[in-house]
């Protein structure tokens, strides 16, 4: 990381920066060109494993090139807003950002999957009860993300 006096180390706080973001994005490989894809997420942290869980068709795009290449690039990040100057150069975005690697994996299991789907619900309610029907289980993907590496930075 060049700007480490932005660099942000504390877990607490980049677990905060998490819960606080609504929006995942994950970048696969196709081919020659990266192929990025805004997601709604969950995160939870096992047995010392930051994990995130996605959700999504059970075919398509997304789903080809996770079973060609499960190696995966993430960010997430939060707008806070513009630092106004009197020169253009001087103005400067306020933020907080994460940016990660990984491994990502379609659950095939029913507990997995409802698990995801628990954890995912639980990052946009709060609620940790959800009833989900098995109906809804067996018609979408759902996918865990196992964190290799990652880092957070702001300017706040």
């Amino acid at each position: 990381m060049r700007r480490k006096d932005r660099e942000v180390t504390d877990e607490e706080k980049i677990k905060q920066i998490i819960k606080d973001c609504h929006c995942c994005r994950v970048g696969l490989y196709d081919g020659n060109s990266p192929y990025i894809v805004p997601l709604n997420f969950g995160y939870e942290e096992k047995e010392n494993q930051k994990v995130f869980y996605f959700h999504g068709a059970t075919v398509g795009k997304k789903i080809t090139l996770i079973k060609n290449c499960n190696t995966v690039g993430f960010e997430l990040d939060i707008f806070h807003g513009m630092q106004a100057a009197s020169e253009a150069c001087g103005y400067t975005c306020l933020y907080q950002s994460i940016v990660g690697s990984g491994t990502i994996h379609i659950l095939d299991s029913v507990e997995e999957k409802l698990h995801g789907l628990q954890v995912i619900m639980e990052h946009y309610t709060g609620r940790k009860d959800w009833t989900i029907p098995p109906c809804a289980v067996d018609t979408v993907a759902v996918f865990r993300l196992n964190v290799k590496n990652l880092t957070c930075k702001e300017h706040v």
